[in-house]
């Protein structure tokens, strides 16, 4: 097992490589639930932290309410492969709205992109109330590259 700090970076450039992930949720019977989604992934050589901008939808938040966890796993075709296991919180202040908006907005392609122009009615900027930010908190991080899985080489993990 690894420390955060020798795996968040390799985990971060692979995930923005990668760009899509799947994050699966629990519903209130208990099931997994799957949907695609595009986070954002921050270390400041202490804490990882992703940002996913997003809508605050009914089965969204009904899971997130039901269990605040979440796993997202990403899979690019050379088989490099990254996951983050995160307690999810909504954020609402109005500051980080603003600064996830930006986030996104200003990265490079293929990780950014003009959050207003994806074409949500209503969702023209960081203060309108349609626009929700998910703030993920990894407590499990692995990161597995292609080249390891052909070679039989174990993915890199740091856990709590």
């Amino acid at each position: 097992m690894l420390a955060l700090s020798e795996i968040a970076p390799a985990f971060v450039e692979m995930a923005h490589r990668i760009v899509w992930c799947t994050v699966s949720t629990v519903d209130g019977s208990n099931r997994p639930r799957s949907r695609v989604l595009h986070p954002y992934w921050e270390w400041d050589g202490n804490r990882l932290t992703g940002w996913i901008a997003t809508m605050q939808t009914g089965p969204k938040k009904a899971h997130l309410t039901h269990s605040a966890f979440t796993a997202c796993n990403y899979w690019a075709p050379n088989h490099d492969t990254c996951l983050a296991e995160c307690r999810a919180e909504w954020e609402q202040d109005p500051a980080t709205k603003e600064r996830v908006w930006h986030l996104f907005a200003d990265a490079a392609e293929p990780l950014g992109y003009d959050p207003g122009g994806i074409g949500v009615p209503g969702w023209d900027g960081p203060s309108s109330p349609a626009f929700s930010v998910l703030r993920l908190d990894p407590w499990r991080v692995r990161v597995l590259t292609g080249e390891q899985l052909m070679g039989g080489k174990k993915a890199a993990s740091w856990r709590v």
